[in-house]
């Protein structure tokens, strides 16, 4: 059942809502968790805004949150039933976003994915995940990404204006990896800026990702900033060249994506 009033938390209209399911079929892993319906982070190019076509909601991206508040009990069952796999946390919004902080439904279902044993892969943009170290720390088969667009705050604050800073990302996935953890970069998408990440992430990851702009819902920020340069294909190749450069010069595993 649906809160249809919700409640305004700092600009964000936050409802608790039941579920009916939560491990979904997954094109990137096996399955997904999203303990959440909605971001806070409101990223510019986030390819999530399409969810608001199916979902109702008549707020902007980033102005609601929906909990799902009976997630961990409704995975618990769903894990006795189905066949075992990789488990995404998460796919269409972060898992660490500032409500988890109130509500802990990440936290929570990463006790029931890691107490059976599933294999888990954490992507988030938060260092909130910190707090769960203790958790994945003990976890057979767990990865953590955080996922970084530019080395340039400036350019940062453009696209992800509500999101932790770069710097402390990469020092999250350095705690991360000195605590145990096993650690990945997904470096996407790619803004002006990314040029300067692969060089700060030496001795913090196992592999990096790497995958270009290709959400044409930041276009507008594009245009209004002067950037349009930043958006050619011909940008994106010798980009994809540096990166790929640098990683092997770092000796850091590198996936291009595109």
């Amino acid at each position: 059942m649906n809160d249809p009033g919700g409640r305004a938390r700092e600009g964000v209209v936050t409802r608790e809502i039941v579920a009916k399911s939560v491990l979904s079929p997954s094109r990137v892993y096996d399955y997904v968790v999203n303990p959440y319906r909605g971001c806070q982070f409101a990223c510019a190019y986030c390819y999530a805004r399409f969810m608001r076509r199916f979902t109702g909601h008549r707020e902007a991206w980033g102005a609601f949150v929906d909990v799902k508040v009976n997630a961990a009990q409704l995975l618990r069952g769903e894990l006795a039933r189905k066949r075992r796999g990789e488990v995404w946390v998460s796919g269409v919004c972060d898992p660490y976003q500032p409500l988890e902080e109130t509500y802990g439904v990440t936290r929570a279902c990463l006790e029931a994915l890691l107490g059976q044993g599933w294999p888990v892969r954490v992507q988030t943009k938060s260092d909130l995940v910190l707090r769960d170290l203790d958790l994945l720390r003990g976890g057979a088969d767990v990865e953590v990404g955080l996922s970084l667009s530019t080395a340039d705050e400036t350019i940062r604050r453009i696209f992800e204006p509500r999101a932790p800073a770069t710097a402390v990302r990469i020092e999250a996935l350095g705690r991360l990896r000195a605590g145990g953890v096993g650690t990945y970069a997904m470096i996407a998408p790619l803004l002006p800026g990314a040029e300067g990440l692969v060089p700060l992430l030496a001795g913090k990851v196992d592999y990096i990702y790497v995958d270009r702009m290709n959400y044409h819902y930041a276009r507008p920020l594009y245009g209004r900033h002067g950037l349009e340069g930043f958006l050619n294909d011909a940008y994106f190749r010798e980009l994809k060249a540096l990166l790929t450069r640098q990683a092997r010069e770092a000796a850091i595993p590198c996936r291009v994506l595109f």
